[in-house]
């Protein structure tokens, strides 16, 4: 199977930072959310794929292994970054024009309509705009120049929860190509757990998980228990736990469940923050 991109050892270090020995990959035709917490080091691995910023290590971006050549690629890959930067006084017309000269395969038909789609006034300068509007203009732009491989720095930050479920649906369309493929970063989980097939976690700089999401839920249970029933359990299968007052609850592995009359299916969220948080008390 053909890789949208993969990074091996990549290592970038910063005066209070670094990102760690990264390996990691993502099939083409396929969804990846990128998963932690502020200062993982989400942006920082999201700049080394398209060019932004050089690392150790080997990157393959669209088949392209020469980092000297990866600007060639970039104009197949669609980029919203976390900080979006329009010049403040330019209205649709022209970012259509600006993004005309940058894109080989421009599409101006396809970004009006998305612009109309996601009700994005025409004649207002972008220092007009809200922050959710101007992720919304990003989001047009990566989607009008005929793009391979998305790649998403919280484009669904700012946004409310109706356009958030309209954005899900124009990833859906994108990637009924097989050959399109999508790295979405984003606080919001539940939007991760809604597109994605692969879940990657960062932590401190290091990948901490990289699996395909339903394998994922359905290794894991939630359980809630006393703490002296969670004694019964191996370590090793114990993913994470938060002992309160109350009791423990823990996400364990599916096969090691025994002795315990309340648990459930877990989520995205829940294994993400009990294996950051590990045991509160």
């Amino acid at each position: 199977m053909k890789n949208a991109f993969s990074v091996n050892n990549i290592t970038k270090t910063y005066k209070n930072f670094m990102l760690d020995n990264i390996t990691l990959s993502l099939p083409t035709g396929c969804v990846m959310g990128l998963i932690g917490e502020n200062g993982a080091g989400k942006t920082t691995l999201i700049k080394v794929l398209y060019g932004a910023i050089r690392s150790e290590g080997e990157l393959s971006l669209l088949g392209e292994t020469d980092v000297n050549n990866i600007w060639k690629v970039r104009q197949k890959v669609g980029i919203v970054p976390d900080e979006v930067q329009f010049p403040v006084s330019f209205k649709l017309g022209e970012i259509d024009r600006m993004m005309n000269k940058c894109f080989n395969e421009w599409n101006s038909k396809m970004f009006f309509e998305y612009a109309e789609r996601f009700e994005i006034p025409e004649n207002t300068k972008i220092k007009d705009f809200s922050f959710g509007m101007k992720k919304k203009i990003a989001i047009s732009v990566a989607l009008s120049h005929n793009a391979d491989l998305l790649i998403l720095d919280e484009a669904t930050s700012g946004l409310d929860p109706v356009v958030r479920d309209e954005f899900a649906d124009i990833i859906f369309e994108f990637t009924r190509d097989e050959n399109h493929s999508v790295l979405f970063s984003s606080h919001i989980v539940t939007d991760l757990e809604k597109l994605c097939d692969y879940i990657a976690i960062l932590h401190k700089g290091k990948l901490m998980m990289c699996e395909e999401k339903d394998i994922l839920l359905d290794r894991y249970r939630k359980i809630s228990c006393a703490k002296e029933d969670l004694k019964v359990y191996d370590s090793r299968d114990i993913l994470g736990k938060r002992v309160t007052q109350y009791g423990v609850q823990a996400i364990v592995k599916t096969d090691a469940v025994r002795n315990c009359d309340n648990e459930e299916p877990t989520t995205i969220e829940d294994i993400f923050v009990h294996m950051i948080r590990g045991e509160e008390k």
